[in-house]
């Protein structure tokens, strides 16, 4: 055909792994490699330190021979129930975040999996609760929950959490403080908690009596950051303003999330409590509210994941404080931190394993590739217009 021979078609070319990489600088291709395992072996040696200090040091301040006798005479039906305790407790973490979650959204099997994921992640990352945090909306959101849902459950079960861990730390003081006295300590515990309930306060009351004026603020503060925009935004922020909306319409649901949310606090506490009782001491329900209170309010601070170390040794030294013998709050206290952190780690990540997550993420891409090659995305019909191919003279 006549004037076919003008026209060069240029195929798509797509850029190999190998380019790619050949693109990147020197410095490029060395620093991220050298950050992530320099960051990996930090946060390694980290763990296996406090980890040797834990199980290997700490039995030995009570004494080798103290901490024989004390093994010997161990309690297995207590330490058996210590961890029916916690599994309730985990089980209860799970109620809460269904309760939190717009109705039928998950499974009781489904919501305690991603839980323990995102417990599992909090525990071995120095970001602790924050890396925990995101993989939870991630997986939520796999799940079909609304990203917006996703991190307002999210939220509000963490913040209610933490609200019930205060008030139970304040009525153990109300108990203790005529018959123990005063410890500068309470007063650290107890305003940092006193800002977190102020602050809760202060967001619940802008978004539900000032939203308007709380959404221009919001809107002026963060439109400019990189993939925000007003109108984003906005329908978020008016999201979580239904969200709360309905929990204070629906006095049911309210209460059910924060009978959850005690729950769990006490069936972690009872575990503790009982893994002391396993080496034969009884500690006063008071001493045991201070102290549980106290080792989980400062294990919020940032330091370590998941408060590793600064919780075992504010434990310790204040079921000290409380009567307990120093070999046995070391015990209980590195046999509860067994079950309550390390025992998570494992389970959480054979929980995301069966979330089936990162397949489906794989699949999706798979998807999307072929759809982007498919030949349905050529127009014929199209092509042709542009072409304008001249028709042979008919004879």
């Amino acid at each position: 055909m006549k004037g076919v021979e003008s026209i060069e078609v240029t195929p798509h070319r797509t850029t190999t792994l190998s380019e790619f990489r050949s693109s990147e600088t020197p410095r490029t291709r060395m620093h991220r490699p050298s950050f992530v395992r320099s960051f990996t072996i930090r946060s390694i040696k980290v763990v296996a330190i406090i980890l040797i200090i834990e199980y290997l040091v700490l039995p030995q301040v009570a004494g080798a021979r103290k901490t024989l006798s004390l093994l010997q005479n161990l309690n297995i039906a207590y330490v058996g129930l210590a961890v029916v305790a916690e599994l309730a407790a985990l089980l209860s973490y799970a109620y809460l975040t269904m309760s939190v979650l717009p109705k039928h959204s998950l499974s009781l099997w489904t919501a305690f999996r991603i839980d323990m994921s995102s417990l599992a992640l909090s525990h071995v990352t120095p970001a602790g609760t924050a890396g925990g945090t995101g993989l939870s909306i991630r997986l939520l959101v796999s799940k079909g929950i609304r990203a917006t849902d996703a991190a307002f459950a999210i939220a509000l079960q963490g913040i209610g959490s933490a609200v019930i861990l205060n008030l139970l730390f304040w009525l153990g003081l109300i108990i203790s403080i005529p018959i123990w006295g005063f410890n500068p300590i309470y007063l650290t515990a107890t305003i940092i908690g006193i800002l977190l309930i102020a602050a809760v306060t202060v967001l619940i009351v802008s978004f539900t009596r000032g939203e308007r004026h709380f959404t221009r603020i919001t809107v002026n503060l963060f439109s400019k950051l990189p993939y925000l925009n007003e109108a984003k935004i906005q329908s978020t922020l008016q999201r979580i303003s239904e969200r709360l909306r309905d929990l204070a319409s629906d006095p049911q649901l309210l209460k059910t999330a924060l009978r959850w949310a005690v729950a769990n606090w006490l069936f972690d506490a009872a575990s503790l409590w009982i893994f002391i009782a396993a080496f034969g001491h009884f500690v006063n329900i008071d001493g045991l509210l201070v102290s549980y209170g106290i080792a989980n309010i400062l294990a919020v601070l940032p330091v370590t994941p998941a408060g590793l170390g600064i919780m075992e040794a504010a434990l310790t030294t204040s079921l000290i404080g409380f009567g307990t013998p120093r070999g046995v709050a070391i015990l209980g206290v590195i046999s509860y931190r067994l079950i309550n952190f390390w025992l998570p780690i494992p389970g959480g990540a054979l929980a995301y394993l069966s979330l089936g997550v990162g397949n489906q993420s794989a699949e999706k891409h798979q998807q999307q590739h072929r759809r982007s090659l498919s030949p349905s995305k050529l127009n014929p019909n199209k092509i042709g217009q542009d072409l304008k191919f001249p028709q042979e003279d008919q004879k």
